[in-house]
Formats: C-alpha cells, sequence, structure tokens
C-alpha cells in the first residue's frame, strides 16, 4: 500500500500549524485566547485497491455547519484519553466505525477554526469491509473521496464570502456534487502539501 507509507512519511515531515485565519492575514487573532479542544478521524480506507477518505455530510438540521462536509469527529470530552480516543469515539457515534477496524497512524498539526477550536486530525487505516451506519442525528450522509484527488494540490482553489462583516477566504477541493470547503479542505490540503513538499 504505497499511499499509507507516502502518508506515514508525511506524518514526520515538521510543518506548523494551520488555521482558518492562513488565507486572512488581517485578522488580528487576541493573544491568550482560549481554545476548546477538538478532534477529527481523517480515515484512509481501500476500495478495489484504490485509496478513499471518508467523509461525511453533516444534517440539515444541526445547528452549528449544517449540510457541511466535515470529518468525522468532534469536541474532546475530559472523559477521552486524548485527541485519538475522541476522535475514535466520534467516528462510532457518528457513523458507527468499530474502533477496532481503525489503525492509528498519527497526529497532523492542529488546526485553529473560526468558531473557536483547536481541531487535532487524527490520520488513521480503516479496514477494508467498513459498511458506514450514520447517526441521522448528526449525519446526513456518509462517502469516500479518492486520496489521489485529494492529495493533489491543483484540485484545490482558494473562495470568498462575507463572514461576519468582514471577506473571509478559504481553500475547496470540489469532488462531485460534494463542496468541500473550510476547515476540511484546509485540513486536506495541509496533507497534500506535506506528501508532495
Amino acid at each position: 500500500m504505497p499511499d499509507l507509507a507516502r502518508l506515514i512519511a508525511a506524518i514526520a515531515r515538521p510543518t506548523g500549524a494551520s488555521s482558518d485565519f492562513d488565507l486572512n492575514p488581517g485578522v488580528s487573532l487576541p493573544a491568550g485566547r482560549n481554545l476548546r479542544p477538538a478532534a477529527v478521524l481523517v480515515g484512509v480506507t481501500y476500495r478495489d485497491g484504490k485509496a478513499e477518505v471518508i467523509l461525511t455530510k453533516r444534517a440539515s438540521h444541526l445547528k452549528h455547519h449544517p449540510g457541511q462536509i466535515a470529518f468525522p469527529g468532534g469536541k474532546q470530552e475530559d472523559r477521552d484519553a486524548g485527541p485519538e480516543a475522541a476522535a475514535l469515539r466520534e467516528a462510532e457515534e457518528e457513523i458507527g466505525l468499530n474502533p477496532g477496524s481503525v489503525c492509528v497512524l498519527g497526529r497532523l498539526p492542529p488546526h485553529e477554526t473560526v468558531t473557536g477550536f483547536l481541531v487535532t486530525p487524527i490520520l488513521a487505516r480503516i479496514n477494508p469491509g467498513f459498511h458506514p451506519s450514520p447517526d441521522p442525528g448528526e449525519v446526513e450522509e456518509v462517502f469516500a473521496t479518492p486520496l489521489a484527488h485529494l492529495l493533489d494540490a491543483r484540485n484545490y482553489a482558494v473562495e470568498s464570502r462575507m463572514w461576519r462583516g468582514q471577506l473571509r477566504r478559504y481553500y475547496t477541493v470540489p469532488w462531485g456534487p460534494y463542496y468541500i470547503w473550510g476547515a476540511t479542505a484546509r485540513i486536506l490540503r495541509g496533507l497534500a502539501d506535506r506528501v508532495s513538499p
């Protein structure tokens, strides 16, 4: 599985943290801000010999980020032993992923979101044969995107929209009918940069 070897090598490359503000250098972030810990699972699986990344479409009735494309994951709870435990717990709750079917490969650099979270992406391999069972209260759909598409920097674009009275720029990496953007796209773009420095 050469893709996994590339990913494992990418984890070891030293790079800084990322942020939703990376493309918005004019934003002044307050010193000493209190960020809430969170974790997401960047889960890689194989179908017909091709590596894919598992993503979700959030339920449209949710208060926060309805209908957006996201990794399985969420807020780190006090009961979680660390980001890995949080990511695995959330993935089990959201998409029915048994933690025993996951091999954690390592952590990617943390990512700060505009909503005040410090997200630790956990890169992992998901055993073949995983059949998602989405929680309808949180997840509308579970789908897979080819890893090759996500690791190709040419597939990314920078777009912008008004947010809280300011123009905010962000990465996008569309796939089929799915508009992948914001923190999810920024984390994936960071992974693409690490794999192909």
